[in-house]
């Protein structure tokens, strides 16, 4: 995707719709503390456990099933705990909870603080807020400041074939989210930018690759036409990276993607 879209918004970060002020427990409180809390509270099943701001676990209502009520919850919590980033894509964050099946991901910042938590609900609500026209638009204005150009949008049937791709892989899980949403007549449109007659894909890569699968040959989308060639910041990255076919896009499987973390790392 072309920098400008980034800087408009089109890809969701964690810190955009994660929840700042969060509720917690210490690891020295007991079972019988943490369950009264959940049991008095309308919004919690659990909470991270932190000492200050350090995030060193979380303890959900079932860990606390069969516990003793004397005992600390440093004994009973868990670990092992995946956690989110702030700048981490909300897709990436919403792939986390989908294959672990967990329902909140605290996130932390760079030194291991606790600075949020998201969740399913924050997840689905970030992507009720996907590519609009306004977007559309705000990457049209962006892209004529940065280069002096004039560009007009356009709504368009695209020859697959034609697309020239700027990201270099897509992640299994989402491809089947997408292939879903396909079947379903859910897809929304793809963006491309039309630099003159070379035909980048902004966003949408998912989507493409779904329809490859699907053996679908064209998609609707919101085309953004230049009205010169530009050396835009995508096509560099496209050349860099030897993309020039939707074949030459890798599909990566979701345990090797590079946002997994866990807490004993942040702890070292």
């Amino acid at each position: 995707m072309d920098e400008a879209l980034d800087h408009d918004g089109g890809k969701p970060r964690v810190k955009d719709y994660m929840t700042r002020e969060v509720s917690t427990v210490s690891p020295d409180q007991t079972v019988r503390e943490v369950s009264t809390r959940i049991v008095e509270s309308d919004d919690h099943n659990g909470f991270p456990v932190t000492e200050g701001r350090k995030v060193r676990g979380f303890v959900s209502a079932r860990d606390l099933l069969l516990e003793d009520e004397r005992e600390p919850i440093f004994k009973v919590m868990s670990d092992k705990l995946i956690v989110a980033h702030p700048e981490m894509k909300v897709t990436d964050a919403a792939r986390v909870i989908l294959r672990s099946g967990i329902q909140k991901l605290p996130v932390v910042d760079d030194a291991g603080n606790l600075v949020g938590i998201i969740s399913n609900a924050d997840v689905i609500r970030s992507q009720i807020e996907r590519a609009t026209p306004e977007k559309v638009g705000k990457l049209k204005r962006t892209l004529e400041s940065i280069h002096g150009i004039e560009a007009r949008e356009e709504r368009r049937t695209i020859d697959l074939s034609r697309l020239t791709p700027t990201q270099g892989k897509v992640y299994a899980d989402e491809l089947e989210g997408r292939s879903y949403e396909l079947d379903r007549g859910l897809t929304e449109p793809l963006v491309v930018i039309d630099n003159a007659g070379q035909l980048l894909l902004a966003d949408g890569h998912h989507r493409v690759m779904a329809a490859q699968q699907a053996g679908i040959d064209e998609m609707d989308a919101y085309v953004i036409v230049l009205d010169r060639r530009v050396d835009l910041g995508m096509a560099k990255t496209a050349k860099k990276e030897g993309l020039e076919h939707l074949d030459d896009i890798s599909i990566v499987d979701y345990a090797r993607h590079p946002l997994m973390e866990t807490i004993e790392r942040l702890n070292e």
